[in-house]
């Protein structure tokens, strides 16, 4: 086939013969087929090279991997041949690509393996004493299916004194014997004689059959019948109804009385022709007795005897000649058929070769050949008898995926007849359509904080192709959200299109996601499409509230200073928290949960304020406890604790006693056992040592918190709007930032002074009896010239406390 798909057909006018004996084994060695026709293995092979018969038993093969033919199918030559010599069956070598057809001739050789047969096993004759020497009384023939050397070669009779064999050849070549009398009869003597006549072939080894032969000896009868004409010829046309006449024979006996009547029979000298025809006895008439095929029988020739009532016979042949009738439709043969076929084949590509033969004769066996209904497919012939099935227009599997496609096969006779048959033509895919979205865009809400796995959505995208170019795969397009690839978001199924989480979500940190999936096919080249995919994060309450003031320290204590003046709505101090979520999840309210005293102070629910809610007494306790917890309005809400320290004192002595000596008997009572083993061994020495180091360093620390105290200096801290940490995980960072304020005595302006939370307090150590005392590693601010804690404003100016400033106290 060439690339336009037109076929080219190539007739090789060589003949091959080969010659094989029959009933050979199969597998059995004919011949090398790519020898003789000078054809290398590699062309055999790549034009699929194969027999092509048109029968239905194909006795050959071909081994094309090897070149050879071999037999296939048992091989009888009688059944094949008959007796017609010699005997040859001949089939066609076909080759593709370019298509080339050898004509190959396979002469099957007889051997004897059949031995002669009579039709009846027993013979009998009625001859007359007075039959004249020289008599000849037609035996019946035997029947050897072989031919040739191992066909009938000799018949063989009894030997006895009467009579002696003599044979005949007929035109065609079949043999037959008379017996012929060489001596007077006597029925007086021998009334009755038995013989028999042996059959023998030429085969080796050689096969013989006998018939025995009884002969009755009747009183005179010297006349035998004798036909007008030694061949009769007639002519009958096939199908012939049973009963139709054909000929009439005659014999004419010159005897009188019963002697001169005279019978006829047909000669069982050819087995199964005779059966076609039979003849009435009285009138010499011959009919059809069975349905006369042409295709079989063109010529049929028989013989006829003529017997009188004293046994006496005579013989004539009888030559009938067949007329054609068209009662054979075409017969239509595959040789070859490809199904299916790929979509995109251009016009004229051959997806079949048919052969379309008629047995009948004449233009009874002239076939045309046309397509039946409307599709895209024609028939073309370029070589008699062989048709070529190819497209004429282009094909589309997704418009039409396979076709029925009928041929009619119709001869030219008189009525025509016609065979159909239908081939079902399948197309094959090829990638021609991309996947097709079901949406033009996706999206989906999720919460924050989905576990890693959480189905988010599905895509989906349709291929009309099919196999593996309608299989989809899906993938995610690269792309960065916050710094990050998408990947490391979302997942997708590459096969079913389901988009699950690969993390949680922090709405805090993002709130949407927008990226590509691409759907491609398994094509070759693969085919894809994209859509966009946007998945909206809701926030979760997951953030509890951060309190920022007053700073919760490990070991510290931090207390607010109150004097016992203070009046109804004293500002004691400001919780301040926050909520790192968003909307509802981050509306706070402050509650006062414990209290030292609950009718002594109460919390702003909105603001955090803490402010006294009666007058401050001399009966209220110095050291007040406050509970206060800050909730935010998430479903659930979630919530956190501050613990206020609250001194209700009027200078710092007193606050300082109250503190330091809950704080040192705690320390006494933790390390009491130490103490006591301690002093047991070193008494004097670390009694004295011990006592002089802790006077010394109360002494200090009593000197510097005076210094403080009479400063009445308010600490104010500041926390800036934004807060999150270098890690973006939503806590605290351990720095803060505090702004204090100097009044208008200090050179009339503002500044900025930054410290660390836990700098900017007072601290009170108990191990060093409650002197107070700077944090490690910091230069104190009262030492620095012209610092902002020279001079504190008066509580009406500090700033965002309702006008009055805070004093904390921190001690450790």
């Amino acid at each position: 086939m060439n690339r336009a798909g037109h076929t080219k057909l190539w007739l090789n006018l060589t003949q091959i013969r080969y010659s094989i004996q029959e009933e050979l084994k199969t597998g059995s060695l004919v011949g090398n087929i790519a020898q003789d026709l000078g054809l290398d293995l590699k062309r055999l092979r790549s034009g699929r090279a194969r027999i092509v018969t048109g029968e239905n038993i194909q006795y050959t093969q071909l081994h094309a991997d090897k070149g050879t033919l071999i037999v296939n199918e048992r091989i009888d030559r009688e059944q094949l041949c008959g007796d017609v010599t010699p005997c040859s069956f001949t089939f066609e070598i076909l080759l593709e690509n370019p298509m080339e057809l050898h004509p190959v001739t396979i002469e099957v050789l007889d051997v004897n393996d059949n031995a002669p047969t009579f039709q009846n096993n027993h013979l009998e004759f009625e001859i007359s004493e007075s039959a004249a020497l020289g008599s000849r009384f037609v035996l019946e023939s035997a029947d050897d299916a072989d031919v040739g050397q191992n066909d009938l070669q000799n018949y063989v009779l009894t030997s006895n004194e009467y009579f002696v064999l003599k044979q005949h050849v007929n035109p065609d070549g079949s043999k037959y014997a008379e017996m012929v009398l060489q001596k007077s009869l006597d029925r007086e003597e021998q009334p009755r004689l038995s013989l028999k006549l042996l059959a023998v072939d030429g085969g080796n080894p050689q096969k013989s059959g006998t018939v025995n032969i009884a002969i009755i000896i009747l009183d005179i009868n010297d006349n035998a019948p004798v036909f007008n004409q030694s061949v009769y010829k007639a002519v009958v046309t096939e199908n012939a109804p049973k009963g139709t006449h054909v000929v009439t024979v005659n014999a004419s006996d010159i005897d009188s009385g019963s002697n001169g009547l005279v019978t006829y029979y047909l000669s069982k000298s050819k087995a199964g022709i005779t059966g076609l025809f039979e003849i009435d006895e009285v009138t010499g008439k011959i009919f059809v007795a069975k349905e006369i095929d042409f295709e079989k029988d063109r010529k049929i020739e028989f013989r006829i005897e003529a017997k009188d009532q004293g046994g006496l016979t005579d013989s004539s042949k009888v030559e009938i000649e067949v007329i054609d009738v068209n009662d054979n439709p075409p017969v239509i043969n595959v040789m070859s058929f490809t199904s299916p076929v790929s979509e995109d084949s251009p016009p004229g590509t051959t997806v079949g070769i048919i052969n379309v033969k008629d047995l009948d004769s004449g233009d009874h066996g002239q076939v045309r050949c046309r397509i039946e209904g409307n599709v895209p497919f024609k028939v073309k012939s370029n070589v008699r008898n062989y048709y070529a099935l190819i497209t004429e227009a282009d094909l589309d599997r997704e418009f039409i995926p396979e076709y029925n496609i009928t041929l009619i096969a119709t001869d030219t006779g008189s009525p025509a007849l016609f065979t159909k048959k239908t081939f079902h033509l399948k197309l094959s895919d090829v990638n021609d359509n991309a996947p097709v979205f079901t949406r033009n865009m996706y999206s989906a809400t999720v919460a924050e904080n989905i576990t890693p796995g959480f189905f988010v959505l599905s895509v989906n995208a349709n291929d009309p192709d099919e196999n593996q170019n309608a299989r989809v795969s899906y993938v995610l397009e690269e792309c960065q959200i916050g710094g990050a690839l998408i990947s490391e978001y979302v997942s997708i199924n590459a096969e079913t299109g389901v988009i699950r989480a690969v993390r949680s979500f922090d709405y805090e940190q993002i709130k949407e996601l927008i990226f590509v999936v691409k759907a491609q096919d398994g094509g070759s080249p693969p085919l894809s499409s994209n859509v966009t995919v946007k998945i909206l994060i809701m926030d979760q309450n997951d953030n509890p509230p951060q309190v920022l003031y007053p700073v919760q320290t490990g070991g510290s204590v931090v207390a607010e200073m109150v004097p016992r003046s203070a009046e109804v709505g004293y500002l004691v101090t400001k919780v301040v928290a926050v909520d790192v979520d968003s909307g509802q999840n981050a509306w706070l309210s402050y509650k006062l949960q414990k209290a030292t005293d609950r009718a002594l102070f109460e919390v702003g629910l909105q603001n955090g304020e803490i402010r006294t809610i009666r007058q401050v007494t001399d009966k209220d306790a110095v050291k007040q406890r406050l509970t206060v917890i800050v909730e935010d309005n998430g479903q659930p809400s979630r919530s956190a604790t501050v613990i206020v320290n609250v001194a209700v004192a009027d200078s710092f002595p007193e606050v300082l006693s109250e503190f330091t000596d809950s704080t040192h008997d705690k320390e006494y009572n933790d390390n009491l056992t130490f103490y006591l083993v301690l002093a047991l061994a070193v008494v004097s020495f670390l009694f004295i040592t011990c006592l002089v180091v802790i006077i010394s360093v109360k002494i200090y620390r009593w000197r510097q918190s005076r210094i403080l105290y009479h400063s009445s200096l308010p600490v104010i801290p500041y926390y800036p709007p934004r807060y999150s940490d270098t890690l973006g995980t939503g806590t605290l960072q351990h720095v803060y930032n505090y702004e204090v304020c100097r009044t208008t005595d200090s050179r009339k302006s503002d500044c900025k002074f930054g410290r660390a939370a836990s700098q900017n307090v007072l601290v009170m150590d108990p191990s060093s009896t409650g002197t107070m005392q700077r944090m490690q590693g910091e230069k104190s601010i009262l030492d620095e010239p012209d610092s902002p804690l020279e001079k504190f404003p008066s509580p009406e100016g500090a700033s965002g406390m309702g006008g009055r400033g805070w004093q904390q106290f921190v001690f450790h």
